[in-house]
């Protein structure tokens, strides 16, 4: 409870006593008030005692009446309405406590959230990253082996080529000296 709700509701005993003065002073003035017209064109400034002790006792007389009738019931009211007030207050504090509990869960499961997603994004990046390195290696390993297949290839006609560049020199190289020669190499 702050100050302005103090100002607004103030204490109940000290307002039903405030409120008994006041009563009691207005209805003693109107008393003085009704003496003083009921005297004939002259100003009366001393009232009638009479008239004062019975407005007095009427007075008294009339504050319980009141008080049970009159002023009760408007306490009563005006206390459970702070109650309710009060209630609602609580009740709205609570729902205020509850909806900032309820955030953080929520930040709390988005936050969660982001993190495994990321996780699986770096997950699935890393799989694609070794799949990626993997197929490449394959196909490095597979043009080495096919350019490897290549230069033997190449090594086995290059000896073939001149196994059979050697037979037909000296081939030749015979019919080159036989021609020379005229007759026949033995």
């Amino acid at each position: 409870m702050g100050q302005d709700e103090e100002e607004l509701n103030p204490p109940s005993s000290w307002f039903r006593h405030s409120a008994y003065f006041s009563v009691a002073l207005v209805g003693t003035l109107l008393g003085f008030v009704e003496a003083a017209s009921a005297a004939e064109g002259s100003l009366v400034l001393v009232p009638d005692l009479t008239m004062v002790v019975a407005l007095l006792v009427f007075f008294v007389l009339l504050i319980f009446p009141v008080d049970r009738f009159l002023f009760q019931p408007i306490f009563q009211a005006l206390d459970a309405r702070r109650d309710r007030i009060a209630g609602t207050r609580a009740r709205a504090e609570q729902l205020e406590a509850d909806a900032a509990a309820a955030l953080e869960r929520y930040e709390t499961a988005v936050q969660e959230v982001r993190a495994e997603s990321e996780a699986a994004r770096k997950e699935a990046l890393g799989g694609a990253r070794e799949a990626s390195q993997s197929e490449t290696d394959g196909a490095r390993q597979e043009a080495e082996a096919s350019l490897l297949r290549a230069r033997e290839e190449i090594l086995r006609d290059l000896e073939t080529a001149r196994a059979t560049l050697r037979q037909q020199a000296e081939t030749l190289a015979r019919e080159a000296a036989t021609t020379v020669l005229g007759r026949p190499l033995t």
